[in-house]
């Protein structure tokens, strides 16, 4: 297991369609998370739990004892590690065959798990209690102020500082391009603007003055999946290259909204498939490329 809550309900979606093929799964969310950047594992909020390797297991299975025989082992055979690492981001079909494996990667295709879309769909179930004040009374306002609520979310934080990563994908241009668009498809929406910079929300709503935007502070970071609630509460979606607001909008209630997303979703990797049939792709020029 690694990243955010986005990356970890990837992991666990494909840990539930491995487990539905009769496979036994077991999680490492030991490892990254010794880090000092570690994000919180906030599975446990739609009231999750997951069997766990030992350190035990996780030594065996990558070869990483460091007792002396093994060490000297080692050195005469190589390290004979069963870790598979997914390819380039795409999806990797081999997952899903390989045996006795440690697998590492993001997993972000929908294609993992699209034969499987009702027993995600019931694992990432929100809690109501675990929601502030603040959060209820933002569902009331997106249930009431249009009949045409669409989420805006903006990634900035530590985006501003992996330009090479991220940079020129969500640009301005995509997002003017994007509302404008929803503006002539959906005459009388509104836009509920989700991002983790609550001090910059208020610059975007003044830039975007021709339209009406409604920046949503209701959480923080260890609270973020209150806001990812509040965006599956939305018709439509313009997502940015974000596993976050991905499954804000996968998790959408109302179905029959549209979603625009970025063209390219990394600078320095393929995850081609993370992107959906149902996309509208415009790219950083604000340039709409239509669906896949």
């Amino acid at each position: 297991m690694s990243g955010g809550l986005g990356n970890q309900m990837f992991q666990y979606a494909l840990y539930l369609k491995l487990k539905k093929m009769g496979r036994l799964v077991k999680f490492d969310d030991v490892t990254t998370y010794k880090l000092d950047n570690a994000r919180p594992i906030q599975l446990a909020v739609f009231g999750i739990t997951y069997p766990r390797a030992s350190e035990e297991e996780i030594r065996d299975i990558t070869d990483s004892h460091m007792d002396m025989g093994s060490r000297i082992k080692r050195r005469f055979t190589g390290r004979q590690s069963l870790e598979y690492v997914e390819k380039d981001g795409c999806f990797d079909p081999e997952i899903l065959d390989v045996r006795d494996a440690y697998l590492v990667g993001n997993f972000q295709s929908e294609k993992y798990f699209a034969d499987i879309r009702d027993d995600v769909m019931s694992a990432f179930r929100f809690d109501p209690m675990l929601f502030s004040d603040a959060t209820k009374d933002m569902k009331r306002r997106i249930a009431e102020e249009s009949e045409e609520p669409v989420c805006i979310h903006v990634r900035r934080g530590d985006y501003l500082k992996a330009d090479r990563v991220y940079g020129g994908i969500c640009t301005e241009d995509y997002y003017r391009t994007a509302m404008k668009y929803m503006q002539e498809h959906h005459p009388g929406c509104v836009f509920y603007l989700f991002t983790d910079d609550v001090h910059w929300a208020d610059f975007f709503v003044e830039e975007h003055s021709d339209m009406k935007v409604v920046p949503v502070t209701c959480s923080e970071a260890y609270t973020g999946y209150q806001d990812m609630y509040l965006i599956s509460r939305c018709r439509h979606h313009i997502i940015a290259n974000s596993t976050f607001s991905w499954w804000g909008w996968w998790l959408r209630k109302i179905r029959d909204g549209e979603v625009i997303a970025p063209a390219k979703w990394l600078n320095n990797g393929k995850c081609a498939d993370i992107l959906t049939d149902d996309m509208i792709r415009i790219d950083g020029r604000g340039e709409i490329l239509g669906r896949i």
